[in-house]
């Protein structure tokens, strides 16, 4: 039995995507700027996905703007808001949990002479609203913080954050990483007072390369690609036909029944984080219940390093991650744990496990079982005692 459990890193495509995308790479294959048949065929995929999205989120269509993936909509959002709104302030605030895709981009800015507050976190990874008050100044001009965190699942509380800041100064931008939390829970960015919402394809059972960052047209942003002015002039260059339609199409198959799988995960969740916290020398990290995200449970097992772990998961084909996939192929210790304040002889020790709509319970019950089986002798192996505390 092969078992993937690393969907926080990425999804497997829906079959209905993959046709799409291979109808239109061999057949409606035209330029979308092109005036001929084809290049209208192609414009119309677009015209599509964004009707698609736009419905989804309860949005206008002309406040979506396609990118290739989440990154690049984080650097849009923060560079390009940070660039057109410095004349009213040059103070940014995120947290301490960001993807790097945000935190990256975050100490660029810093180097071009903005100045950061990166929020701390709970034992649980969520940030408190009290520290998010006494950060903004008359100098905030936008903050960022993610709606689920891609390591442990934590879920920000984006629409009370959403009112806070606006309540303080209607002015100051919010953007919302929603990598991974998009396709989990309705997110509605009008109502939660959310002006940048980033989204990646491939979390969502789409293609790599595809994403999106919605744009509240209020918004002053700039360009950081230039070329043929496609997309308004806020996203140049060739859209990505076959990956945004692809990505549509994702949308509407996880939102068409996204009550029902939600339910599945969460049920998933429970039946997983109950199976291992019967193991002696295991941490389950972060909110085990509803409160946290449906699809990520992060595992510390004291006496086993991940690495080693990981490669013996690997052996009996079962596939997870320890980390987050965009970091870096060698594993760091975690800043998302730190910020939590795992214990230091865990961080090294730490396995995320994450879930889809294909998981099935004989998954779990089978990776359960292996971790049974393996994981004492793999702290036999390591001369460590799973009951040792600290």
């Amino acid at each position: 039995m092969e078992v993937y459990l690393d969907n926080s890193a990425t999804t497997r495509c829906f079959d209905e995507v993959a046709a799409l995308m291979t109808q239109i790479m061999c057949e409606d294959y035209g330029n979308p700027s092109s005036l001929h048949r084809k290049g209208v065929q192609a414009e119309k995929y677009i015209r599509y996905a964004k009707d698609v999205i736009a419905r989804n989120l309860k949005v206008n269509e002309k406040e979506i703007f396609f990118t290739s993936g989440g990154t690049e909509a984080d650097n849009l959002a923060l560079i390009g808001c940070a660039h057109a709104n410095c004349r009213s302030g040059r103070h940014l605030i995120t947290t301490q949990i960001e993807h790097p895709a945000v935190l990256k981009t975050m100490q660029h800015l810093e180097e071009e002479g903005f100045r950061v507050t990166y929020l701390p976190v709970d034992k649980k990874g969520c940030i408190r609203l009290e520290d998010l008050q006494r950060a903004i100044t008359g100098e905030t001009i936008l903050v960022s913080i993610m709606h689920t965190n891609n390591e442990v699942g934590s879920m920000q509380p984006v629409g009370e954050a959403g009112a806070l800041i606006k309540g303080m100064n209607p002015k100051i931008l919010f953007h919302v990483d929603a990598v991974q939390g998009y396709g989990k829970c309705r997110i509605y960015p009008k109502k939660m007072k959310i002006d940048l919402l980033s989204v990646s394809g491939h979390k969502i059972h789409g293609p790599k390369g595809s994403g999106f960052l919605y744009v509240d047209e209020k918004v002053k942003i700039k360009p950081i690609v230039f070329g043929g002015g496609q997309q308004s002039g806020i996203r140049s260059g060739t859209e990505n036909v076959p990956a945004i339609a692809g990505l549509a199409k994702a949308v509407e198959i996880v939102y068409g029944n996204l009550d029902a799988e939600v339910k599945k995960l969460y049920c998933l969740k429970r039946a997983f984080v109950e199976g291992v916290q019967k193991m002696d020398g295991i941490v389950v990290n972060g909110h085990c219940d509803e409160t946290g995200a449906p699809h990520v449970v992060s595992v510390s097992i004291r006496g086993v390093r991940s690495e080693v772990l990981l490669h013996a998961l690997e052996d009996k084909d079962i596939y997870v991650s320890a980390g987050s996939a965009c970091s870096a192929r060698k594993p760091q210790p975690s800043a998302t744990l730190r910020a939590m304040g795992i214990e230091e002889d865990l961080l090294g020790s730490t396995i995320r496990f994450s879930f889809s709509v294909f998981t099935t319970m004989e998954e779990i019950n089978y990776t359960l079982q292996t971790m049974y089986d393996i994981i004492p002798m793999l702290r036999k192996y390591t001369g460590e005692r799973g009951s040792r505390r600290r």
